[in-house]
């Protein structure tokens, strides 16, 4: 069987399990031995190892047409594009690693240092998340989901996001209404299933984290 090596609150590894699924390849989970290392990597059955989320998804795509993770019009092609970098790269650093890396033990996230938290940089984090989730919002009520009418690479990297914020209570769900019609759409999907049943140990959830009507 294939594995998927990774780290549980890492949002490039979230986005490959999510493609993964939504592709309907069976794989199992590996907990990487160095949570620093470059992650995820996919372990193919003859011994090819994949590494990093963009050769992923490229080597999914070529192997497994089917279930396209990007649309085919080359406007919202760029669109999905355009979102999927932003979110992991600015919103990645401007907010996922300040809450989540500051809450998560580095063993779950990659991150390099153990020191104790900082809840000036929690802060920081949710300022601009809040920023960021109106801009997000209007998209999704605009056009459906992120780039377009269908859920594409931009969606599979917001929920990815969204999910491991959300595990922690980080989200203020009745601030961002059409964020939450959007991820309670994503949450129905079956490929969002298995990161619902994510338990970290010592670390559970918040009580609605796997609640479809939240």
């Amino acid at each position: 069987m294939r594995r998927l090596i990774h780290v549980f609150m890492s949002p490039a590894c979230r986005v490959a399990r999510l493609a993964l699924n939504e592709k309907g390849v069976p794989y199992n989970l590996s907990a990487a031995d160095d949570a620093q290392a470059h992650l995820p990597v996919l372990a193919e059955e003859d011994g090819t190892a994949v590494t990093g989320l963009w050769a992923i998804i490229d080597h999914l795509e070529a192997m497994y047409p089917d279930n396209p993770t990007l649309p085919f019009d080359p406007i919202e092609r760029a669109e999905a594009l355009r979102l999927f970098e932003w979110l992991m790269t600015q919103f990645h650093e401007s907010v996922t690693r300040r809450i989540v890396w500051e809450k998560a033990s580095p063993a779950h996230t990659g991150a390099g240092d153990r020191r104790g938290p900082s809840m000036e940089s929690v802060r920081k984090g949710r300022n601009t998340l809040a920023e960021a989730f109106d801009t997000l919002g209007a998209l999704a009520e605009e056009r459906g989901y992120l780039a377009c009418r269908e859920a594409t690479l931009a969606d599979f990297a917001f929920a990815a996001h969204v999910s491991a914020l959300d595990y922690f209570g980080e989200i203020p769900w009745a601030d961002f209404p059409q964020i939450n019609d959007w991820y309670a759409r994503m949450k129905s999907r079956p490929s969002f299933r298995p990161l619902l049943a994510d338990r970290l140990p010592g670390q559970p959830p918040v009580t609605h984290y796997a609640e479809l009507d939240f």
